[in-house]
């Protein structure tokens, strides 16, 4: 059977301005949390119509990468489709699936990094340990949790795995927008540190099975934190 032929016709200029601006922020252009610049100057930069801009930053908008606020302008809420769809998802689903589906990624990235890590990336985890201890010191609960997040993305990094990395990227902010935000109590926050450097250690010796066992305590730590499960020397 004969196929049909597809019409030939070049993209329209709102759909060239989506592909444009999408390429824009995913590199990071507009970081995310940023507000983008004001309608009329993007007009003129981009030398297109309102109507034409307006398509496209509604693209954008249903794409989940933008996002209006009344009365505030349009900012970046996430550097990719995927990364916008996994957010979502997680804010959908119990915790406990979430912690879950980080425990598989963890552990076994903490294997792998274990066996693959390089010098400077051992380097990197003792910095960003000691960038923690800093955080936690002084008691601002925001920046431990970005501290944390650098951490574990580092592990993920040091396991050599490419697709990994760019999985666990996107899923990064979808765990972090999911978990976090209660303020840890002395005993959780003082457990939480010896893991961490419970799991360096193992990576550092290339112990695998060690690395993986750390990486599945942390995430147990995360739930009885989440769920309010008091630690030794703590009142719930």
């Amino acid at each position: 059977m004969k196929r049909i032929s597809a019409p030939r016709r070049a993209a329209s200029l709102s759909a060239q301005l989506v592909d444009s601006l999408r390429a824009h922020i995913e590199a990071g252009g507009w970081p995310v949390g940023t507000r983008i610049p004001p309608e009329q100057v993007l007009m003129e930069e981009l030398g297109v119509g309102r109507s034409t801009l307006r398509e496209a930053i509604g693209a954008l908008v249903h794409l989940g990468l933008l996002e209006p606020r009344a009365g505030d302008g349009t900012y970046v809420r996430s550097s990719s489709e995927l990364q916008s769809v996994m957010v979502r998802r997680a804010s959908a689903v119990q915790r406990d699936k979430v912690l879950e589906l980080r425990t598989v990624l963890e552990e076994y990235a903490s294997g792998a990094a274990a066996l693959r890590r390089s010098e400077e990336q051992l380097q990197q985890l003792r910095e960003l340990l000691a960038d923690a201890d800093l955080a936690s010191a002084g008691a601002d609960t925001a920046a431990a949790t970005g501290v944390d997040a650098l951490f574990h993305r580092a592990v993920v990094r040091a396991s050599g795995n490419d697709l990994l990395v760019e999985v666990y990227d996107y899923l990064g902010t979808a765990l972090t927008s999911s978990l976090g935000g209660l303020p840890w109590g002395a005993a959780h926050a003082e457990d939480h540190a010896r893991l961490h450097r419970r799991l360096v250690d193992a990576i550092e010796a290339r112990d695998a099975g060690g690395a993986r066992d750390a990486a599945a305590a942390i995430v147990r730590l995360t739930r009885d934190h989440e769920t309010g499960t008091p630690r030794a020397g703590e009142e719930r």
